[in-house]
């Protein structure tokens, strides 16, 4: 029989037996807790963390970033080697860039794509070989293209017939030959577990294929552009390998068509691979997911009798993504039942959609744990939210906290390494946390947290002296 309170539980949220244990795969490696029950990560107890930087604050495993790099690197390595040819493996800036992190991954044998020009500044800041970079978007200005070209890009991926036209001038101006990538769309969309394949994707991403055909041609009658190859990518967040045999298939025969123009070096088919936010999520392991998307790719370029490229991929968030843990300090607890009976604990902490705005964009759901102490008492159904004037301001929507999490615990939310500090924002004027990275039982950081002072700086109605503070 379900408690009233476990009747607003959603089916995969079961109560814990202890609501302190940290699940395997959602945390960093080095997330224990300590002989009080403090979480410790990257050998810091997260109360020296929180002394030193504050809360909110974003913290990153350093060696966790390394590790998922080095391992991503070293099977589609692996995996292209059995079948005698190479893969080249990108970070995603999008799911968070900063000069630490991009001398991190690239140390560690990765690549680095970049969809702006923000982030191309950013990996050129530090000190990324351009040959590594590759630049994406739907929208690239002329201004970004040009900067791009300049700075020795690797490869552009072409989004319309409108880029190639802009690159090429970019390119002959420069006296340079550009290496482009044509982003394709495959008909196969990739969502966790399942994948649907339809005519055409309704999306502003890429390319239908007889679109993609007339681009090449383009491309190949430029003397300022060389056709690299084609480019795919099917979704995120994804678990298992159906939707990447799928697509790989569909744009091998794309790819097989094209060879008759000339070599097709490469053959880019994106990524997307998912973590675990919660103890039910099972993503695919690493070596497994690289040995058999290498394996099919491989199976349909023999039944073509086709040579089989240089490969590559972009893990996305799966690199940085669970290296990062979110702390908050618990400002208020409030308990709101329903006219039903049924309960939960709402729990609101110094932070929010500001810093994570994934739940409140697409329903994500993430984990959270009391990390400054354990607790004997019963777990409670709770919804962790933040301070901002929303109802939808939603860090954790469903999750088992210890009934007695009270103002003033420390709350780590995991698996905020992608897409929270760079979709952060200053919404209800509140600050950007900063960003700390942990290696070996120590802190730094990497990118400076905003203070009310950087906010007023930008406001023009405030003058200098009345602004002061």
């Amino acid at each position: 029989m379900l408690s009233p309170a476990d009747s607003l539980a959603p089916d995969w949220l079961a109560i814990p037996d202890d609501a302190n244990t940290l699940a395997s795969g959602v945390w960093p490696a080095s997330a224990q807790r300590d002989a009080d029950g403090e979480i410790v990560l990257g050998g810091m107890p997260v109360s020296e963390i929180v002394r030193t930087h504050g809360t909110p604050v974003l913290v990153l495993d350093e060696n966790e970033v390394r590790g998922r790099a080095r391992a991503f690197h070293d099977a589609f390595a692996a995996a292209a080697a059995q079948h005698s040819t190479s893969a080249r493996v990108y970070y995603a800036g999008k799911a968070f860039l900063s000069t630490t992190i991009a001398r991190w991954v690239t140390e560690e044998g990765l690549n680095v794509d970049v969809c702006t020009g923000g982030e191309l500044e950013v990996a050129l800041a530090a000190g990324v070989d351009p040959a590594r970079l590759g630049f994406h978007g739907n929208n690239k200005s002329v201004s970004e293209i040009e900067r791009a070209v300049s700075a020795g890009i690797g490869t552009i991926i072409v989004d319309s017939r409108i880029e190639i036209e802009r690159i090429a001038v970019a390119a002959e101006r420069a006296g340079t030959v550009q290496r482009v990538l044509v982003r394709v769309n495959s008909g196969v969309h990739a969502e966790t577990h399942d994948f649907l394949a339809t005519a055409h994707e309704d999306q502003k991403f890429g390319m239908p294929f007889a679109d993609a055909e007339t681009a090449v041609a383009r491309i190949r009658e430029l003397a300022s552009l060389e056709f690299a190859g084609l480019h795919c990518h099917i979704g995120s967040q994804i678990f298992g390998v159906a939707g990447f045999r799928e697509s790989a298939s569909r744009v091998l025969a794309l790819h097989e068509k094209l060879l008759a123009g000339g070599d097709i070096p490469i053959l880019n088919l994106g990524g997307g691979f998912g973590i675990a936010y919660t103890s039910v999520d099972d993503p695919t392991p690493i070596a497994q997911l690289a040995a058999e998307i290498v394996d099919a790719v491989a199976a349909g370029c023999a039944e073509r009798g086709i040579p089989l490229p240089i490969l590559a991929f972009e893990p996305g968030r799966a690199i940085v993504g669970t290296a990062g843990v979110t702390l908050y300090e618990v400002g208020t607890t409030k308990p709101v039942t329903l006219e039903s009976g049924a309960s939960r604990l709402y729990v609101s902490v110094d932070g929010g959609m500001s810093d994570n705005a994934r739940p409140a964009l697409y329903g994500a759901q993430f984990s959270a744990r009391i990390a400054s102490r354990t607790s004997d008492a019963a777990p409670a159904l709770a919804r962790v939210v933040g301070k901002h004037c929303e109802s939808g301001d939603i860090v954790v929507d469903h999750e088992y906290l210890p009934g007695d999490v009270a103002p003033g615990d420390l709350l780590a939310v995991p698996a905020t390494g992608a897409y929270c500090a760079s979709l952060s924002s200053n919404y209800n004027h509140v600050p950007r946390p900063a960003v700390v990275a942990v290696a070996d039982g120590s802190s730094r950081v990497i990118v400076r947290g905003e203070t009310i002072d950087d906010l007023l700086s930008r406001d023009v109605g405030i003058s200098m002296n009345e602004g002061a503070r």
